[in-house]
């Protein structure tokens, strides 16, 4: 006995060293801070970042053009003026200004269709990050659950180690007494052994629970670390009235990320299948520049005019208006048409596909809710009855009208009905928070 005290006061000050950590961190926070620093979540992030450039960029292309150009230099040997544009042989210094504007004042609505597109693909990589978000908030608060069934799991089982702790030192005295046989103690330490085991395999459940849950969160697996501990029971969850799968599905059509992503995808394809449509079509365009020079024709240093003076002089404006048609373009235009065709047909499958998909992990998540209520139900019938057999084998033993192999029969089997309790409670709220979650409530305990 004295070797199985260490043992069972390391587990307990394990448990006793994190609750007395760093302050406690609640589903709310660990959620936050998972979604806040998971690099999947960043990567997603520029992504549609990255969309919303493009958005800027087909947005600016629709405005007129103007750029400025300026250069100067030297030209030699035989050549033409490019102010009086007579031929010359001698050099001369030259120095050009010149500006140029343009708009595409009518293209059949293509750059504004390809503009709206890629304002619906934003919203779809937008909606594809808080699908990210999502998945890793329901995966966050599954681990947290799992951290607080092997937290009540080492309760219980620390609770079972006290009894039977209890029930040896009783024994120990009876035998002492002779009112027992020393088999009857053998008995009880080896079951006290077990359970002692039993209790540092739950300590070490509960350790593995916190490292699997920083895993989720990206949390160094060294950093301090405490969780809060709501009881199971004080959770709320949802009835099974409000949590019926025809309504579930029909209100996760409208908030889930995954069939928002769906329904933008879509939209942006059909604007694309417009702005392709547009481009097999004319564009019309208007121009306008303007230009001057000067040049100094007798060599350096020497100018017939004064610079600014023959800047103004050659001071030139054009301003016009272009057409351009699209004839023979090697298929380009017809087959980006067709390809975007293709595409829309693509993403309406795929809404097809993940409606279906939603639809049957409602239902299957409603299914195994029911299965689990049920089973949780029976189990709490079986704690009730397989404590009362405890209690009367207690009494029993306590007057040797009962076995110690009876006796702890009677003790394995209430330890073994509530730990079957706590895990089927545990999987009941779980579910049911999946339920919940489908249905835009989020996650929370």
């Amino acid at each position: 006995m004295k070797k199985l005290l260490p043992a069972c006061l390391l587990p307990a000050l394990l448990l006793s060293h994190m609750s007395r950590a760093q302050d406690k961190w609640d589903l709310k926070r660990c959620v936050d801070y998972a979604v806040a620093n998971n690099i999947s979540v960043k990567q997603s992030d520029v992504q549609a970042r990255l969309a919303a450039l493009t958005l800027q960029q087909s947005k600016l292309v629709q405005l007129p053009t103007l750029s400025f150009n300026g250069n100067v230099g030297v030209n030699s040997g035989h050549s033409q003026d490019p102010t009086t544009f007579n031929l010359i042989t001698e050099s001369y210094l030259f120095n050009q200004y010149g500006m140029q504007a343009g708009i595409n004042f009518f293209n059949f609505n293509s750059l504004k269709y390809n503009a709206q597109g890629n304002q619906f693909a934003l919203a779809a990589a937008n909606a594809a990050t808080d699908k990210l978000r999502s998945d890793i908030s329901l995966n966050v608060a599954n681990a947290y659950l799992q951290f607080l069934l092997s937290y009540q799991q080492s309760k219980t089982a620390q609770v079972q180690l006290s009894q039977s702790q209890e029930q040896l030192e009783i024994t120990r005295k009876q035998v002492a007494a002779g009112s027992l046989p020393e088999l009857n103690a053998a008995e009880l330490e080896a079951q006290l052994a077990q359970d002692s085991s039993a209790y540092i395999t739950t300590v070490s459940n509960v350790q593995q629970a916190v490292l699997n849950l920083k895993a989720y969160m990206s949390i160094d697996a060294a950093a301090t670390f405490k969780l809060d501990t709501p009881a199971v029971e004080k959770i709320p969850v949802e009835s099974f009235a409000e949590l019926q799968p025809d309504i579930v599905f029909s209100m996760a059509l409208n908030n889930q990320p995954q069939q928002r992503a769906d329904s933008f995808q879509i939209l942006a394809a059909k604007r694309f299948v417009d702005a392709n449509g547009a481009a097999r079509y004319p564009t019309f365009s208007l121009f306008g520049s303007m230009n001057t020079t000067y040049t100094n024709q007798t060599g350096f240093g020497l100018t017939k005019q004064p610079y600014f003076d023959q800047l103004n002089t050659n001071f030139r404006q054009s301003a016009g208006l272009s057409v351009n048609v699209p004839i023979l373009n090697g298929g380009g235009l017809r087959i980006n048409y067709e390809r975007s065709k293709v595409n829309l047909q693509n993403y309406k499958l795929q809404q097809e596909l993940d409606n279906l998909t939603l639809k049957q992990n409602i239902y299957q998540a409603y299914n195994l809710a029911v299965a689990a209520y049920q089973k949780f139900e029976a189990n709490k019938r079986t704690v009730e009855a397989t404590q009362r057999s405890y209690d009367y084998a207690q009494k029993r033993y306590k007057v040797g009208m009962l076995n110690t192999i009876d006796l702890l029969t009677n003790q394995n089997n209430s330890y073994k009905a509530k730990i079957d309790l706590l895990y089927s409670q545990f999987d009941y709220v779980f579910k049911m928070k999946v339920l919940e979650f489908y249905k835009g409530l989020g996650i929370k305990l």
